[in-house]
């Protein structure tokens, strides 16, 4: 498809047909009901788990869908993609289901589960470039030199339709579902989806509406809705490593602006808490990009009406970052805290400071002690201490019993 040439939105019959062909890879995702969500917002709410999808990521339906129509003398030449994740995944795994040589370009410093996941799945990985825009354009580079199929990640019509077969899946385990709610990144999937499940539910007789949620620190679809171009904008530092990509899919984009009713962002502290919900309560392991849906329901961003489906999109997550990001969601929903108190320095203050916290029913997890802090007087320590609560109302009934204990204690900034 030319650049210039219109964007003409595929039929359900094509998305029917990418339906079929990407089954032979991919699964159909079980939904599963979430109480804790259905109870928060006022209506039931359903998650879509993409990221119990082989390769953890919806990414290998528009892989599999894309790849799979190469003809032979192109499939000899071999695939080539960039990615620091999920499509590199989608790619290796549908290229070595095909017969086909992959070749994937990742950056330097990628996870390193997803870049043995990639290799373990039969491509060879190059890493190369120290952002994802230097790494594209070496993927492109080698393809040219090779003459080698280019797999883009979202910006191709073959792949929106095979990452719209999510819609009909939705539509088929949902029926009666009023809102969807989906990750942006590129676009891909929020295109597809959002095309797919409409022409669905247009058939049954009825109107869906479909909600595209961004990381506020990679959102380049919220001015380019706004102006109706394409807008790239520089990205800024996000856990959302999955979603963050600073220029809009031209093909995406043209779906999006018809189909997609609103998008909405969210921030890295309200991605974490939705992580450590999706972890509590329902038992999802999902990246911080697959979390984002469940993050725009839980902090209000939108106040969706009658049932709701939030795709997970995926789960592919570093165990050290899970372990920063639970960390930081913890602290987010003030759930752990680090408190500051003063103490003149002498026997028993300590014993004092613990039973205050015991019978605020606080439960301390590190303790630092120290009399060399900055600002001290020369008869004073500073004592630090990570203490576990419930939440905002039992964080600050911790903090009133030090105070009532007659202690100078403060909430540390986190």
């Amino acid at each position: 498809m030319s650049k210039t040439a219109p964007v003409v939105a595929p039929t359900l019959a094509e998305f029917e047909a990418a339906h079929e062909n990407v089954s032979q890879v991919a699964i159909q995702t079980p939904v599963l009901h979430s109480n804790y969500l259905s109870e928060l917002i006022g209506h039931d709410v359903e998650l879509k788990c993409e990221n119990l999808q082989r390769t953890g990521a919806y990414k290998i339906r528009g892989a599999f869908n894309i790849i799979s129509k190469l003809s032979l003398a192109e499939r000899k030449k071999g695939v080539v993609a960039a990615s620091a994740g999920n499509h590199a995944q989608g790619v290796a795994l549908a290229a070595r289901n095909l017969g086909i040589k992959a070749t994937i370009f990742m950056p330097v410093g990628a996870s390193l589960p997803k870049l043995q996941a990639t290799e373990n799945y039969g491509a060879q990985v190059v890493l190369t470039g120290s952002i994802f825009s230097e790494t594209l354009k070496a993927a492109q580079a080698h393809a040219a030199k090779k003459g080698a199929i280019f797999i883009p990640p979202y910006d191709h019509m073959d792949v929106v339709l095979g990452q719209g077969t999510v819609g009909l899946e939705i539509l088929d385990q949902v029926p009666d579902v009023n809102t969807i709610v989906v990750a942006i990144g590129g676009g891909g999937l929020a295109a597809g989806l959002a095309v797919s499940a409409k022409l669905k539910a247009a058939q049954q007789g009825r109107k869906i509406k479909v909600i595209g949620v961004q990381s506020e620190h990679a959102a380049p679809y919220v001015p380019s809705l706004k102006t109706g171009k394409l807008t790239e904008l520089t990205i800024t530092r996000t856990i959302a490593d999955g979603i963050a990509v600073g220029k809009p899919g031209r093909i995406p984009f043209e779906l999006i602006k018809q189909h997609v009713d609103k998008v909405v962002t969210v921030s890295d502290d309200e991605i974490a808490k939705a992580i450590v919900v999706l972890m509590e309560r329902a038992k999802q392991v999902v990246e911080p990009a697959g979390a984002v849906a469940v993050a725009a329901l839980m902090s209000g961003a939108i106040k969706p009406r009658g049932k709701t489906v939030a795709v997970l999109s995926g789960g592919n997550i570093d165990p050290l970052l899970m372990q920063k990001v639970i960390g930081h969601g913890l602290a987010a929903s003030e759930r752990y805290t680090t408190i500051s108190v003063m103490l003149p320095d002498r026997p028993g203050q300590l014993v004092k400071t613990a039973e205050a916290i015991a019978a605020a029913h606080g439960n301390v997890v590190e303790v630092l002690h120290t009399r060399h802090g900055k600002g001290l007087e020369i008869s004073e320590v500073e004592l630090r201490m990570s203490v576990e609560t419930t939440g905002h109302e039992h964080r600050q009934r911790v903090l009133k019993a030090l105070h009532d204990a007659g202690l100078k204690a403060r909430i540390e900034a986190e």
